[in-house]
C-alpha cells in the first residue's frame, strides 16, 4: 500500500527519533555531513538560476531537489533531528534521554556546519579560479544577501532579531511537513511530490533555514560581504536555528504526536446526550 495512516507514520517519527539516539558517532556525522554539503549545492543552484533568469520563482521550484537527494540518502539536517528527536523522549522509549538528544543534536549541528563550508568553499573556489578574478553577478548576488539578512535584521534591533525568529519557526514548520510527508507513502515519486510543496514554499517566502545559512553567509562572507562572523552568528545564525527548533517541534512534533499517538478516545452517541443534558 502506498499510502500509510496518520496513525502509522506518527509511529514512525517517533520510531526516527530513537533510532537517531542510538546511531554511532561516525554514521550520525557523515549523514549530517553530506545533508549539509548537498543542501548548501541546492542553495548555490537556486541563487545562480534566479541571478541569471532573474526569477526567484524557478529559483524556489528547483531549490528542493537538494532537500529531496538528502532524505533519499537518508541524510539528516538538524531541522529534521529537532523534530523527530524530542519525540523519542516524550514517548519515554527506553534509554532515550536528554544526553542522548543533546549528543545528536551537537554532531548534527557540527557535520551540518563542515558539510555546507565545505561547499561555500567549492562555490567560491570555482566563481574566482581560485580566488584570482571577481566572483561576477552571482558572487555580487550572495554578498548582498549575506549583508540584507544580517545587517538589515541588525538595523531594527529585539525587532529584527525576533523577525528572524519567527521566520525561522515558519520554515521549519514547512520543511518539517516536508520530513513527515515523505513518511506518508512509501512510494519514492509520492515522497518526492510530498517534499517538493512544503520546501519550495519556505525558499520563496524567505524564511529562514540554519543549515542554507551555514552555506550562504560564509560563501557571501568570502564573496566580500561587508558584516562579520559577529553579525553571522547573533543576527541569523543563532535566532534561526532557535526559531527552526521550536518551529518544527512545536508545530508539527507535538501535534502529530498527541492527535495520532496518544489519540484520546473518540465519543460516541451517549456521550453526545449527556453533554446535551449538562447543558440544559
Amino acid at each position: 500500500m502506498a499510502y500509510l495512516e496518520p496513525s502509522e507514520f506518527a509511529k514512525k517519527m517517533v520510531d526516527a527519533g530513537e533510532q537517531k539516539i542510538f546511531m554511532s558517532t561516525k554514521d550520525t556525522f557523515i549523514r549530517a555531513f553530506m545533508a549539509g554539503a548537498i543542501l548548501g549545492l541546492a542553495a548555490f543552484f537556486a541563487i545562480t538560476v534566479i541571478t541569471k533568469t532573474g526569477n526567484p520563482v524557478l529559483g524556489a521550484v528547483l531549490f528542493p531537489v537538494g532537500f529531496i537527494m538528502l532524505y533519499l540518502m537518508k541524510f539528516d539536517l538538524l531541522t529534521g533531528v529537532f523534530t523527530l528527536v524530542p519525540l523519542a523522549l516524550i514517548d519515554k522509549r527506553p534509554g532515550c534521554d536528554m544526553s542522548g538528544l543533546l549528543r545528536n543534536w551537537g554532531l548534527v549541528f557540527l557535520g551540518n556546519f563542515a558539510g555546507a563550508l565545505t561547499t561555500a568553499f567549492f562555490a567560491s573556489f570555482i566563481l574566482t579560479y581560485g580566488y584570482q578574478i571577481d566572483g561576477g553577478a552571482v558572487a555580487e548576488k550572495v554578498a548582498t544577501i549575506g549583508e540584507s539578512r544580517t545587517l538589515g535584521y541588525k538595523e531594527h534591533g529585539v525587532l529584527g532579531w525576533f523577525t528572524i525568529f519567527i521566520r525561522g519557526m515558519l520554515c521549519n514548520w514547512m520543511v518539517s511537513m516536508g520530513v513527515v510527508g515523505a513518511m506518508i507513502s512509501t512510494s519514492a515519486i509520492s515522497k518526492i511530490f510530498a517534499m517538493w510543496m512544503p520546501i519550495m514554499l519556505f525558499f520563496y517566502m524567505v524564511f529562514e533555514h540554519s543549515i542554507v545559512n551555514m552555506f550562504l553567509f560564509p560563501f557571501s562572507l568570502i564573496m566580500g560581504g561587508d558584516f562579520n562572523l559577529v553579525d553571522y552568528f547573533l543576527w541569523n545564525e543563532i535566532p534561526t536555528a532557535l526559531g527552526n527548533l521550536v518551529g518544527g517541534f512545536l508545530l508539527v512534533g507535538l501535534p502529530i504526536y498527541f492527535t495520532h499517538v496518544r489519540e484520546s478516545k473518540a465519543r460516541t452517541a451517549k456521550d453526545k446526550k449527556a453533554d446535551a443534558v449538562a447543558a440544559l
